[in-house]
C-alpha cells in the first residue's frame, strides 16, 4: 500500500509553486523545474543567452544573485528534472518550452515553478524574504502555461497566476517601486529593473545542461 501524499507536496497537481530551496524540497519531484529570480538572476542570464552567450552555474553566476543560482543548483542535483530559468521577460517562451518537453516525453509533465525570493543576508541559511517581483514572475509563467492548456494548477500556483493576470498592466510600476527595484535603482541599475519588467520581451529560455545555461 502506497504512503499518502504529504499535505504540502502539491503532488495532486501538474503545475506547482513554492519558494526557495526549502520549497523545492517540500514539493514532490517534478519533471520540469522553472527557477524564477526576476531581480536579477533569471533576467540577467536570459539576456546573456539572448546574446548567444552561455553562462556557467559557478561563482560568477552566483555573484549575480546567490539565491537564484543556489535554487538552480539544487534543482539540478535533485534528479533528472529539466531546469529552466523563467522571468517576466520570457514567461510565454518558458511555457512553450515546457510544452515541447511534454510532447517529447509523450506523457503528462509535472512542473515546479520556484520563486526564489530574497535572502535577508548573504549568509548561508539566512531567512527568505518574500519578493513581489518573483511572485509576479512565477505568476506570469503559470498564466502562460494556462494559455497553452497546462492549467491543472495547485492553489499556490493558481493564486500567483491570477495575481499576475490582474496586475499585468502595472508590472513596470510594481517592479520599480518594490524593495528590490528601489535597491537596484539606488545602485544605478534602474535600466536592469526596467528590462526585467518587459513582459515577454524575450523568446529565449535558458536551460541548465552540464552545469551551464544555454538556449533551450
Amino acid at each position: 500500500m502506497s504512503s499518502p501524499a504529504a499535505p504540502h507536496d502539491q503532488s495532486a497537481y501538474q503545475v506547482r509553486l513554492e519558494w526557495g530551496v526549502d520549497g523545492l524540497a517540500r514539493l514532490a519531484p517534478s519533471d520540469v523545474v522553472v527557477v524564477v529570480d526576476v531581480l536579477r538572476f533569471s533576467s540577467t542570464v536570459t539576456r546573456a543567452v539572448e546574446r548567444g552567450e552561455s553562462v556557467a552555474l559557478d561563482a560568477s553566476a552566483r555573484a549575480v544573485s546567490i539565491n537564484g543560482a543556489v535554487v538552480a543548483a539544487h534543482a539540478a542535483a535533485g534528479g533528472s528534472a529539466t531546469v529552466l530559468l523563467g522571468s517576466l521577460r520570457n514567461a510565454a517562451a518558458v511555457a512553450r518550452a515546457v510544452m515541447a518537453v511534454q510532447v517529447e516525453r509523450g506523457a503528462r509533465t509535472s512542473i515546479a515553478v520556484i520563486a526564489c525570493g530574497e535572502l535577508a543576508s548573504s549568509e548561508h541559511g539566512a531567512p527568505l524574504r518574500f519578493a513581489v517581483e518573483d511572485h509576479l514572475g512565477a505568476g506570469a509563467v503559470v498564466d502562460a502555461l494556462s494559455d497553452l492548456g497546462i492549467d491543472h494548477s495547485s492553489p499556490d500556483a493558481a493564486v500567483a497566476g491570477e495575481g499576475f493576470r490582474s496586475l499585468r498592466g502595472a508590472v513596470r510600476h510594481l517592479l520599480t517601486a518594490s524593495g528590490s527595484g528601489r535597491e537596484l535603482d539606488a545602485r544605478g541599475r534602474r535600466d536592469e529593473v526596467l528590462a526585467a519588467a518587459a513582459v515577454d520581451a524575450a523568446s529565449v529560455v535558458p536551460v541548465l545542461r552540464d552545469g551551464t545555461f544555454v538556449a533551450f
